[in-house]
């Protein structure tokens, strides 16, 4: 799928309020069969559309990446897979493909936005290999982190 690109497809274990940078941040954890951990940090709207979405909620008025997959879907669009390609700094860059006809499309894209696209319409969620190895952590590192859910209760 990816010319030239050793990718890794790895799940959303959740998202999780990590310590981080000087108080509680958002962040959704990525976890590759191996069991290793990958933080991405992300804002609030979009830790909650994720969390949505990892549980299949549906909220009472459309969140934007619900809008989104409405769109396409009337496009006959879908959401082929995600890729987080690269981290420059602490900030990590990502494209989503989008397939209609048969015909691929690639779009740079948040990769908070591209997990939250990829989660509501069953899309694969790739990272390279690359970015996973300078990016996993030490669950040890983790420790204390708490899942939004009962963070925001």
């Amino acid at each position: 799928m990816y010319a030239n690109t050793d990718v890794t497809e790895v799940s959303v274990k959740g998202v999780y309020m990590i310590d981080a940078y000087g108080g509680p941040a958002p962040a959704v954890l990525l976890e590759g069969d191996d069991g290793l951990l990958m933080p991405i940090y992300i804002g609030q709207p979009e830790a909650i559309s994720i969390g949505a979405a990892i549980k299949k909620e549906t909220m009472p008025r459309p969140l934007s990446h619900d809008l989104i997959i409405s769109i396409l879907s009337r496009l006959d669009t879908r959401v082929k897979s995600v890729l987080i390609d690269d981290k420059i700094d602490k900030i990590y860059y990502a494209r989503i493909t989008l397939e209609k006809d048969g015909k691929l499309m690639d779009f740079d894209a948040r990769p908070s936005d591209c997990i939250a696209l990829a989660l509501r319409d069953d899309a694969p969620i790739m990272v390279t290999d690359s970015v996973l190895a300078r990016a996993v952590v030490n669950k040890e590192k983790l420790h204390g982190a708490k899942s939004i859910d009962g963070f925001m209760r």
